[in-house]
């Protein structure tokens, strides 16, 4: 029965995040489109006046709800992860006494435990439900770790299919991981794949995609003429 109520808890705060994710791409989506003031640009003129061509209150309650919803996006997200770990965790702690009962022998059960140490290894990207079971959870754990905030006409990003507004969950090798500073990790997979495809996986009005992008040089600056943002 915890099992269960887990389980729903847990879909349920997927929807959640995925209503979240679209709310904030549309927020960005609104700042960044040509012309915009962006999520950080200035709301006043050269000469220090409020700008004429924006909605100032408007802009800086957008602004001040992305906020909100980055920190209720963060949250929910570390708890879906402790969620699902402890859904795995109890699955694989139900099963020696299981298999034992249907006669499996041992190398079953380390087999169990093998891919047990792999799922604890990514546990902010885990695939649960291999077989039909009450603790099954259909639901993989992605993490965005930045948002493309601003693309260069014509560059590499727009000519690949980047869009505004998408959010990173995988660059290459560059996943989310506490600690690293993520920018630099981005540049540096640019850097060291000039002129070669990089698979890239975003998220994407709360729906999962798959892109392929190329860092080459172009008429602008950089590599790739896109600049993000980590969340």
């Amino acid at each position: 029965m915890v099992a269960t109520n887990l389980k729903a808890e847990t879909m349920k705060l997927a929807e959640k995040r995925s209503s979240i994710e679209a709310e904030m791409n549309g927020i960005i989506e609104r700042l960044c489109h040509p012309g915009g003031p962006g999520l950080s640009g200035n709301l006043v003129d050269a000469e220090g006046f409020p700008r004429a061509d924006i909605d100032i209150p408007a802009v800086r309650a957008e602004r001040n709800r992305l906020a909100v919803l980055r920190s209720d996006h963060k949250e929910i997200t570390e708890k879906i992860s402790e969620n699902i770990l402890a859904l795995h965790s109890a699955r694989l702690a139900s099963r020696p006494s299981s298999r034992k009962d249907s006669g499996h022998d041992g190398a079953s059960n380390n087999q169990d435990l093998s891919t047990g140490t792999a799922a604890s290894a990514s546990s902010h990207n885990v695939v649960l439900g291999e077989a039909p079971s009450s603790m099954d959870l259909d639901v993989i754990v992605s993490i965005p770790f930045a948002v493309v905030d601003e693309i260069a006409d014509g560059s590499p990003t727009a000519e690949d299919g980047l869009q505004l507004g998408d959010q990173i969950v995988k660059f290459g090798s560059v996943e989310y991981k506490v600690g690293d500073n993520l920018l630099q990790c981005l540049a540096t997979e640019a850097q060291a794949n000039q002129g070669h495809a990089i698979p890239v996986v975003v998220l994407r009005q709360g729906a999962p995609f798959n892109v392929t992008v190329t860092p080459r040089a172009w008429q602008g600056r950089g590599l790739l003429g896109c600049s993000f943002r980590i969340l």
